[in-house]
């Protein structure tokens, strides 16, 4: 399922970057449960929190989108 997908990638983008949930959510202005939620597929996310998702991990949402196709 694609949205399975889309939360794994997320969740090992923030790992691969060496960030814990609190350390995201203070880049993005956020609550740790709002990074929680959206990792566990809860929450559903717009591509502008994703931008700011792959801005604040230090990848380019075109590697993103790129990672995100080939799964």
């Amino acid at each position: 399922m694609k949205k399975r997908q889309l939360t794994t990638l997320l969740r090992q983008l923030r790992l691969d970057a060496g960030l814990t949930q609190v350390d995201l959510a203070d880049r993005l202005g956020q609550t740790q449960s709002y990074v929680s939620k959206y990792e566990s597929g809860e929450q559903r996310l717009d591509l502008i929190e994703i931008e700011a998702i792959c801005k604040a991990v230090g990848t380019p949402l075109k590697k993103f989108i790129e990672r995100y196709l080939e799964s």
